[in-house]
């Protein structure tokens, strides 16, 4: 009986560990550029050791990495709970709309974090292995919705990958803007070229 409590405290202990190290890191590299912050200077910010950070973090990269997971599983959860009758695209403009307000409804630093992550090879390179998985996990969900096979109709996959790329393009666009763009514009732009397209599968 005793024992539940304190493995509460303790996760609750190292998640609030997990946050501090992951603010410092995004504002230390948002400022400075990613090959100038160093590993010692993030641990510094947040009070802790090297030798910490090394606990909860193998990389630079996987803090920057962690801050992108909520993005993947937001989108997974939006699309699985839109209605049943909404067209693809409608469902799928809502789905991506979540995860880009989620980006473009926050502070500044979070500008300058997605433009770290577009700019920086290495980031990028994760950031789109990310959307890879983000890509089968929304088929899965696409395919579900419209009682498909994912494993052998091309439309879940497709259909999945093209608003994952209007995610993708809306992202870029914001950040060369400096954040001057507007979010929702840009998604319903994006959204009104590739509609037809998703939507064609309805009439089939």
């Amino acid at each position: 009986m005793t024992s539940r409590p304190v493995e509460t405290l303790a996760q609750r202990k190292r998640q609030l560990v997990a946050d501090e190290l992951t603010q410092a890191a995004l504002g230390l590299l948002a400022r400075g550029g990613f090959d100038a912050v160093t590993v010692d200077e993030i641990a510094a910010a947040a009070g802790v050791s090297k030798r910490t950070f090394f606990r909860y973090f193998a990389s630079k990269e996987d803090v920057v990495v962690q801050f992108l997971t909520g993005l993947g599983a937001a989108m997974r959860e939006e699309l699985a709970s839109r209605p049943a009758s909404e067209p693809p695209s409608t469902a799928l403009r809502h789905t991506v709309w979540r995860s880009i307000d989620a980006c473009a409804g926050q502070t500044e630093r979070t500008l300058r974090v997605v433009q770290l992550i577009l700019d920086t090879p290495a980031l990028l390179a994760r950031f789109l292995e990310r959307q890879a998985q983000w890509r089968e996990e929304l088929a899965a969900v696409v395919a579900e919705r419209l009682g498909l096979d994912p494993a052998t109709e091309l439309y879940p996959r497709l259909a999945a990958g093209m608003a994952l790329t209007a995610f993708h393009t809306v992202l870029q666009q914001w950040s060369e803007s400096d954040g001057t763009g507007d979010p929702a514009a840009l998604t319903d732009g994006c959204f009104a070229v590739i509609a037809p397209a998703l939507d064609a599968v309805a009439g089939e």
